[in-house]
């Protein structure tokens, strides 16, 4: 019986939240195979690209445009993905979510253009940013138990880091012994499973937020995200003193600006600026977009000197990755479910993106005649537990006291800043490391050897960057955030 004066609605969201309490181990399951589909598909597609573009004759040219689609759309959308799972309820949000997602990647595998796989990897991004706040949202209000919370958060944080080189992995296994096209088409046995359980075990929150929605504040912030998400992607393929890569950005900032002028004066505003204002949700977000620049830029850097350099296979290079999968897991839980409760954010999350400076400063030492065993994997291995200690704590920490009606809207937020990480770190080190080839060539024969010198002096300068945006985030954390 719900107490007397209980209205209708809030006796039905609270029935609701106790029934996905008694099934939250399952849910716990649902939302992470739906967080893994995501995750993965930051990566597992680029492994294939080469293979799709000569199957499809696509130019070099056009082929950053497979990344840059899902990107930009999901990039630019996932606010109002939040907002949607707040107003609908996010059972909905997310098996809608699903069923888009598989749609689309199923018409991507199956592509005969060019023009079809974009169109598709678009719709992708679009489906992605209804589903990934869901998936946040939904875990944030069904386990509510501190104790509890930190272990399912551990479990999250750890699919949220490690997806990316699992995506590395996948793509590599698929694109060689089976078909690129399998990459999109995987993605329909991880909807089916997500969606079977979802409608098994969830109950949907129906008292979700119900205030009209910010039309002129979703306006400014879905084309502010779109200018920022596809300047960071032309800059990657141009220049940053380019006139468009300038003029996006330029347009991106100020239409962010004054979407937050917005939502100070607004009624009903899309981001409540009390979501952001929380300090520790906001160094948690902040964690996240400096995490992000770097953990983004490993994957990237590391197959290229792993595969370039030292030969690795796709497969293989996929294969060198599990150690930091496997440190991150296990760190995730020991960073969320021990230390967090006895020491706080403050003390972990730092100690965390500084052992990623560390290990990125050490990755200096890589040369043409390293080996892996002796001067990838150890600093692997700090990584892994570097980002254990920042990722999967930052998620706990970014969602914590939110209350049901801003769980959507939080989580998207936390999930925006971790995408613009990864589009800024992607085109700034790729801007960096083109620099870096230019230089080093400059006055040097173009021989082989001095070829594969180059591509290595531009890891080293990439790993410089990362240490240097992830480490002076400390300075930031070493005030207290409550």
């Amino acid at each position: 019986m719900s107490p007397p004066g209980t209205s209708p609605l809030a006796a039905a969201e609270t029935a609701d939240h106790a029934a996905n309490h008694a099934m939250r181990w399952w849910i716990l399951a649902v939302l992470g195979v739906a967080q893994l589909m995501v995750i993965l598909d930051n990566t597992v597609v680029n492994i294939a690209l080469p293979t799709a573009q000569h199957a499809l004759g696509f130019s070099n040219a056009d082929r950053q445009w497979v990344v840059t689609a899902y990107s930009l759309a999901f990039g630019s959308l996932l606010l109002l993905g939040g907002r949607i799972g707040d107003l609908f309820g996010r059972k909905r949000t997310l098996i809608i979510g699903l069923a888009g997602f598989a749609g689309a990647s199923a018409i991507g595998g199956a592509s005969v253009n060019f023009p079809m796989l974009v169109t598709a990897r678009t719709v992708q991004g679009a489906f992605g940013a209804l589903l990934a706040p869901s998936v946040l949202a939904l875990l944030t209000t069904t386990f509510t138990d501190l104790r509890e919370r930190g272990q399912a958060f551990a479990i999250y944080g750890g699919i949220a880091g490690a997806g990316g080189a699992l995506g590395l992995l996948l793509g590599g296994i698929l694109t060689s012994y089976a078909s690129w096209r399998w990459t999109l088409y995987i993605n329909l046995v991880f909807a089916a499973v997500a969606t079977i359980g979802a409608l098994l075990w969830l109950k949907n929150d129906k008292a979700a937020d119900r205030d009209p929605l910010d039309i002129p504040g979703l306006l400014l912030v879905t084309s502010g995200l779109f200018c920022l998400v596809y300047g960071f992607s032309h800059a990657e393929t141009t220049a940053w003193s380019n006139p468009f890569t300038i003029g996006f950005l330029v347009v991106g900032v100020i239409l962010l600006a004054g979407f937050a002028l917005l939502e100070l004066r607004v009624p009903y505003p899309l981001l409540p600026p009390r979501v952001v204002r929380n300090r520790t949700r906001g160094g948690s977000i902040l964690a996240m977009l400096f995490a992000s620049i770097g953990l983004f830029g490993v994957f990237l850097f590391l197959t290229y000197y792993m595969q370039e350099t030292l030969k690795f296979s796709p497969v293989k290079t996929g294969i060198a990755f599990l150690p930091m999968i496997a440190a991150l897991a296990g760190m995730a839980q020991v960073s969320n479910r021990v230390l967090l409760p006895r020491l706080g954010p403050k003390v972990i999350v730092p100690t965390g993106l500084l052992m990623n400076a560390a290990a990125l400063y050490l990755l200096h030492r890589v040369g043409l005649h390293s080996s892996y065993a002796s001067h990838v994997l150890p600093y692997l291995l700090l990584l892994g537990l570097g980002f254990g200690l920042s990722l999967a704590p930052s998620f706990s920490t970014g969602t914590l006291g939110l209350k049901p009606g801003d769980a959507g809207v939080g989580s998207a937020t936390l999930n925006t800043s971790q995408q613009v990480g990864g589009s800024i770190g992607t085109a700034l080190l790729n801007t960096l490391a083109a620099g870096a080839v230019t230089a080093y060539l400059t006055g040097r024969a173009i021989t082989p050897a001095n070829l594969q010198a180059a591509a290595l002096h531009s890891v080293w300068c990439d790993a410089s960057l990362n240490c240097m945006a992830v480490g002076n985030w400390d300075v930031f954390m070493t005030r207290p955030w409550n």
